[in-house]
Order: C-alpha cells, then sequence, then structure tokens
C-alpha cells in the first residue's frame, strides 16, 4: 500500500502520465459537466493584492471540480471542500457530496469541520505571539512553568525490566519551550513501532484521564520516562499539548479564551471554536468511515471534552482557516492586523529539524520548522509541493498548506476516519497538485 501510495502521489506531483490528466480534464465535460466555475467565499483578499496576475486556468478548476466529484460519487469520502488562493486573492472554492449522508445535507464551503492537528500550527503562533511580547522565551525551560517536567527522565530501553519497570536516566538536556515548538522534546507517544514503552504512553496520555483540566492531565505525563534526549530527533506526540499549558500559564487565560482574543476575533474567523458539547454537534459534518464491504458508515461520536487541547479539538470551516493561512502567507497580518511579526514568523518557517519528519510514513523530504512542516527537498517529497513550502494536515483529513515560492495556498477537507478499508486521502493532494499545475 505504502509503494502504491507513492506512486499515485509521484504521478500528481510531477504531471507525468499525460492520460491521466487527459482523461480527468475530459471527465469535468463529459461525465460531470464541470466548468471549474468557483463558489463565491466570505474571505477577502490580502490588502494590496494584484488581482490581474492571480489566478488557476480553466482546465485546473475543472479537473479538480471532476476529480473530487467522481471521487465522492463512488463513495470514497462523503465529501470535500476545498479552497484556494493565489498572490493573496482568493481564486476558486468549491464543495462537493455530503456533510451528512444521512440527513442529505450537502456539504457547503460553511460547514464546520474538525480539523484536529491542524490545531497545531495555530498554537504555535500563540507561544510565539508571547515570544515576541517578551513574556515567554524560546531557550527557557519547560520546568519553569510546569515544575513537574523539573525531573524528566529518558529511556535507556524501550522495553521494561526485569522489575516491570523502565530504565531511565535523568536527561542531560532539559525541555526548552523550543524544542516543543520543533516537536523534539522526546515527548512521545510518536508513530515509532509499538514496543513496551509506546504502548505505556499511549495507555497514559491526557486523555486516558476521566477528568481534569489540561494542565491536570499534562502533569501525569511528566512522569513517563522520555523516547530520546531533548532536542535530538523529531517525534510526533503530546509537545503542542504541553505548549498549550505554558500558553495558559504565562498568559493567565485558557487556551481557548486567549486564542479568540489573539487570533479567532482579529482576523474574523468567527466559525471557529473547539469543538462543542455532544448536543451541540449537529450542524458539524458527520465523519465517516469504510466498512469491510466498503461503504460509508459514520463514526459513533467521541465523549464531551471539558478541556482546550494545544495539539487537536478546533472545529473551523475553509474560509476560516484560509484567513489564518494568507496571514501566514503575508508575513504575519491580514486585512490590516497583525497577528505575528514577520521577523518572528520567518523564524517559524526556517528549518529547525531538517529531516527525519514523517520518515515513519515512508515520506522524505520534510523537515519541521516551528510548528508546522516545511518543505526541504521538494524533488525528494512525495507531495506535490515548492522548497520551503510550510504546511499541516488532520487526522480526519484535512490539510493546508502555503508556498511562499509559487504564492498559492490552500485549504482541502474531508471528514474520514483512517481505518482498515479506508483509502488514503489520495484526492487531496491530487487536488492539491492540478491546483499548482494550473497556476
Amino acid at each position: 500500500m505504502r509503494e502504491e501510495l507513492a506512486n499515485m502521489l509521484d504521478s500528481a506531483k510531477t504531471m507525468r502520465g499525460a492520460s491521466a490528466l487527459v482523461l480527468i480534464v475530459a471527465s469535468a465535460f463529459i461525465l460531470f459537466g464541470c466548468s471549474g466555475k468557483s463558489l463565491e467565499t466570505n474571505v477577502p483578499l490580502v490588502d494590496g493584492s494584484d488581482q490581474s496576475g492571480a489566478g488557476l486556468s480553466w482546465w485546473s478548476r475543472a479537473a479538480i471540480d471532476a476529480y473530487l466529484r467522481q471521487d465522492t460519487w463512488r463513495g470514497n469520502r462523503s465529501g470535500y471542500v476545498v479552497m484556494f488562493a493565489h498572490e493573496g486573492v482568493p481564486v476558486y472554492a468549491n464543495a462537493y457530496g455530503w456533510a451528512d449522508i444521512e440527513s442529505k445535507r450537502p456539504m457547503e464551503l460553511d460547514t464546520r469541520m474538525r480539523f484536529a492537528s491542524m490545531t497545531k500550527p495555530v498554537t504555535a503562533v500563540a507561544a510565539m505571539q508571547l515570544v515576541e511580547r517578551g513574556l515567554l522565551g524560546l531557550d527557557d525551560p519547560v520546568s519553569k512553568f510546569i515544575p513537574a517536567f523539573s525531573a524528566s527522565r529518558v529511556a535507556t530501553h524501550q522495553t521494561r525490566g526485569s522489575d516491570g519497570e523502565f530504565l531511565s536516566v535523568p536527561v542531560k538536556q532539559t525541555i526548552l519551550v523550543r524544542h516543543l515548538l520543533m516537536f523534539a522534546s522526546g515527548i512521545g507517544p510518536g508513530r515509532d513501532q509499538e514496543t513496551e514503552l509506546w504502548r505505556y504512553w499511549q495507555a497514559s496520555g491526557p486523555r486516558t484521564l476521566p477528568s481534569g483540566t489540561l494542565r491536570e492531565r499534562i502533569e501525569t505525563i511528566a512522569e513517563l520516562p522520555l523516547f530520546e534526549e531533548p532536542g535530538t530527533r523529531w517525534r510526533y506526540g503530546w509537545s503542542a499539548d504541553v505548549l498549550a499549558v505554558v500558553v495558559e500559564i504565562v498568559s493567565g487565560q485558557r487556551m481557548d479564551d486567549y486564542l479568540n482574543d489573539n487570533v479567532f476575533v482579529p482576523l474574523g474567523m468567527n466559525e471557529t471554536s473547539y469543538l462543542p458539547s455532544l448536543a451541540e454537534r449537529s450542524t458539524l459534518a458527520t465523519v465517516y468511515t469504510h466498512s469491510r464491504e466498503g461503504d460509508l458508515i459514520p463514526v459513533v461520536p467521541d465523549s464531551d471534552t471539558d478541556y482546550p487541547e494545544g495539539g487537536s479539538g478546533l472545529v473551523s470551516t475553509a474560509g476560516d482557516y484560509m484567513r489564518f493561512a494568507l496571514m501566514l502567507w503575508n508575513g504575519g497580518e491580514y486585512l490590516g492586523t497583525r497577528i505575528i511579526g514577520e521577523d518572528t514568523l520567518r523564524e517559524m518557517r526556517d528549518l529547525h529539524v531538517a529531516s527525519g519528519v514523517l520518515s515513519e510514513e515512508g515520506i522524505d523530504g520534510i523537515g519541521w520548522g516551528l510548528g508546522f512542516a516545511v518543505v526541504a527537498d521538494a524533488d525528494a517529497s512525495l507531495t506535490p509541493d515548492r522548497t520551503g513550502d510550510f504546511w499541516w494536515a488532520g487526522y480526519f483529513g484535512t490539510h493546508f498548506f502555503v508556498s511562499p515560492e509559487s504564492g498559492l495556498v490552500g485549504v482541502l477537507l474531508s471528514q474520514n476516519e483512517p481505518g482498515e478499508y479506508s483509502e488514503h486521502p489520495i484526492a487531496l493532494y491530487v487536488a492539491k497538485a492540478l491546483a499548482f499545475a494550473g497556476l
């Protein structure tokens, strides 16, 4: 499956395989009558943008339209929303399929969805705002704010000893704030092979507690042995959630309140919030997965959450997140409101982890900045990218990217829980490749 994924993405990225591209474009007219016409958005262009040079070619828009329509028609996903901007100008937006199949509620541009790990870049911006204000330092020890991390230890083996405990030693390098932003804190569990230590972290994570604030939950994982010395390796774990606790302590606000005051309201992200209670989720797009027979089936709703996380939990729309992405493209400012300084954002986009990001997924060419992935080598990357692009994605099939070189910005959304019988979210990356090809 990984080899198949690599081949499909490589074909989409390079646009080799002209017959496949011709088939997609032909389908726009023959099968679905797609013109590539964009729906109207509520996302204003970046101040001072030159509209004359912005846009996607007609065939690119038609091909995106056709490809995503056929993907929903064949039941690969319940629906999609995509939105692209070029040189600060929204140039294409469309919605496909169903927000809820059972009630025949269509997917629309303003459908609210679970963005999952696309929360992480927002948390990173929040932390860097505090750095800019002099309230937080990148080289501050995390234990300065969360004393439970003052006794951090690192495991020397990932299997238990004869006494049932993990052998560990005190860390040589204390965890710093920058390590949390780099995802190089040693905090697990990561996406490695399922060792005993990995399973121990999985069973002891913040979400395993029946109740408690985010800080209380994070303090419990401070007692767990780290996977490696801080600063030595990228690891996908709970670093962003620890960072959110630091933001709460330094700002004196709950994470949701801080983001409302400092990111969402200033950017006009009026439809963005943390996941509402179970009783209030009927307006969200339903999350689906696939049965053994290949049918889309709704996922049983998860339990209520009573705390805002740093690594997940946001609910938003394509338009709202495009405002956030355009702010990042425009050097930290949008509609006359500066969210973060240009120099600070440049530091976030720099490669702080040069390689090894997503290597467990068989993906090369990707590094990490301070809060999101950065394309270190576009030629080595599976996905359609330019070197220097930055992006991230979410568990339920959401993705955003900012391409400084090309001026292209995209938000691509679906709502599907990964499972044994669900395909990889190839369609999002095909649509992305078609957008790049249409510049």
